[in-house]
């Protein structure tokens, strides 16, 4: 209802449309049984047909009136049904969590807010087409064929239900086949997006073959699926046209006897053969209505799954929304956390740190040892299974999460641009920016002198994901674009590996003066991009294993040293 009550006048109206449709058909056969009985009879003239024929003719129109006004306002209403049922999926999408998204997948979602939406609205067209019209002309139809003769109607006796039988067993079989067949749309989809996301890399390590093996495995599935869908909405049907043939054979047989005895009218039985075929053709129209309600149903039934879901991550308890991030004081207190729930094995092991509001901290250990993880709990991408995380003295919690993320800037390790203009982009920081200001900003990223030598300048187009410049640019058009926020904590994951030593050096020094306030945290591999921070935090499976300065983890830290000769020489010399 709360889809449907805004377009309820659309709603009204289209039905009462197609009942005018319906009451044209239920006159129609009684005024050409008058003329086929004077015809018969002898009795027709001239003056009677033209009558009969202009009678006939405007029943038409009115009747075509009702059609196009019927289909018009069914399209009208069901596609901004779906239209408001497709916003609100995809509002709900962006209040998930990392982990509501991985619960779908998302090839699923994508899945869901399109094709299962598509399902829902086509169907609702339908009902609006055929809710009434159907029953109307079956109940319509039977009252006249009662009327003209009881004794015929008889036969509805046995039509009927075993079309109803039938009918049942159809909808049982096609539920379970048709959700079967939306999960199979779901993993072509998945195929798909992954394929064509990453086709960079699988040119570079020519996997065309295989991913186009995977992919015709994926699609394969998808046809049988959909083939044993169809196959219960094949048979319907010719067993339809049988049992409607099927009864028009028993009225004739039993009609041309009582118009030889004298018992009936010849026009009376071709209206009665016209109201047994309505009522049939009716049958026929809710058949393939239930029949296409269990695909409906199924998509429905997955497009309220992802509308139920409720966000791991939401700022409803949050104590304190009006509160904004004003220093960037972060403290971590026993912070544990898995990904698997399940799992034994913790990302992060009882983490304790504290982090000065202004100070520049780097973060450096080996790959996959929970330095990501760890600065995705400050925005609260990630809520810790254990322990508490403070900014500013208070838990992030009771932050909303808006507030909270307005206050944190954040540099991943994968720099994701959008398509549109490099101006666009970077306004993601701040809408309501200068072009002075922008361009100062990308000046401080190191992104101004490529930029200035493009024929658009900061106008100039980006492909989907930036995929029209190198790996160093992006990273610094991401850098500009968290640094227009000016945000009290600056988060950057790795995010200066694509550009050389002296651009980074370059791109710190400006953090110094533009974001002089600003807590800083920066995640890399290389010791030259951290050796300088205020504080250094060493990380080694999921547990700090050294906090210091520079010099002080090179005499008191052996990962660190490890790291530091590797990378420097002996003892970092």
């Amino acid at each position: 209802m709360k889809y449907i009550k805004p377009y309820k006048a659309w709603f009204i109206l289209g039905p009462l449309c197609m009942i005018i449709e319906v009451a044209g058909e239920m006159f129609m056969p009684l005024l050409l049984a008058k003329v086929i009985n004077a015809g018969n009879a002898g009795t027709l003239t001239i003056g009677s047909s033209i009558g009969t024929a202009g009678l006939l003719i405007a029943i038409a129109l009115i009747m075509m009136a009702g059609g196009i006004g019927g289909c018009y306002y069914a399209a009208k209403a069901s596609i901004a049904f779906a239209g408001d049922i497709r916003n609100d999926l995809y509002r709900k999408i962006q209040s998930f969590a990392f982990g509501n998204i991985d619960r779908f997948s998302t090839g699923s979602l994508v899945t869901r807010v399109t094709n299962d939406v598509t399902q829902v609205q086509n169907f609702v067209m339908m009902v609006m087409r055929m809710a009434l019209r159907a029953p109307g002309m079956m109940i319509g139809g039977l009252i006249m064929a009662i009327r003209l003769r009881s004794d015929l109607a008889i036969v509805f006796l046995i039509s009927i239900p075993v079309l109803l039988l039938f009918v049942g067993g159809n909808i049982l079989r096609g539920f379970p086949r048709f959700k079967i067949m939306q999960e199979k749309v779901d993993g072509l989809n998945s195929t798909v997006q992954e394929n064509i996301t990453n086709v960079r890399v699988v040119k570079s390590f020519v996997r065309e073959k295989d991913e186009t093996k995977k992919f015709g495995k994926a699609n394969g599935d998808l046809k049988n699926a959909a083939m044993r869908a169809m196959r219960v909405v094949i048979f319907m049907q010719p067993i339809t046209t049988l049992v409607l043939y099927a009864t028009v054979i028993a009225v004739g047989w039993k009609g041309h006897a009582l118009v030889l005895n004298g018992e009936m009218a010849v026009g009376d039985l071709a209206a009665f053969i016209n109201y047994v075929i309505q009522i049939l053709i009716s049958l026929v129209m809710i058949t393939f209505l239930l029949m296409f309600s269990s695909r409906a149903l199924a998509s429905g039934k997955r497009i309220i799954e992802v509308l139920e879901e409720e966000p791991d991550l939401n700022d409803d308890k949050a104590q304190q929304k009006e509160l904004t991030v004003k220093y960037g004081a972060i403290e971590f207190h026993h912070v544990s956390f898995r990904y698997y729930k399940n799992s034994e094995d913790s990302v992060l092991d009882d983490i304790n740190l504290t982090i000065q509001p202004g100070s520049t901290v780097g973060i450096i250990g080996s790959t996959g040892c929970g330095k990501s993880t760890l600065v995705s709990m400050i925005p609260r991408l990630y809520d810790p299974d254990e322990g508490e995380i403070l900014v500013d003295g208070v838990n992030v919690k009771d932050y909303s999460l808006y507030n909270l993320r307005e206050g944190v800037g954040m540099v991943l390790q994968k720099n994701v641009l959008f398509s549109g203009t490099i101006a666009e982009n970077l306004r993601w920081g701040d809408e309501d920016a200068t072009n002075e200001e922008m361009i100062a900003m990308a000046k401080a990223a190191q992104a101004d002198k490529f930029v200035s030598t493009f024929n658009e300048g900061y106008e100039t187009q980006l492909d989907k994901g930036g995929n029209n410049l190198s790996g160093g640019q992006k990273q610094r058009l991401c850098i500009a674009r968290a640094m227009m926020k000016k945000p009290k904590i600056l988060i950057l994951d790795d995010s200066t590996s694509a550009v050389d030593t002296a651009t980074e050096a370059q791109i710190r020094h400006a953090f110094t003066h533009e974001l002089a306030g600003s807590t800083k945290i920066v995640i890399a591999q290389r010791i030259n991009s951290v050796m300088d921070a205020d504080q250094i935090i060493v990380m080694n499976e999921g547990k700090i294993t050294g906090i210091g300065t520079h010099e002080e983890l090179l005499e008191s830290n052996t990962e660190y040293q490890e790291i530091a000769e590797s990378q420097l020489g002996r003892k970092g010399a």
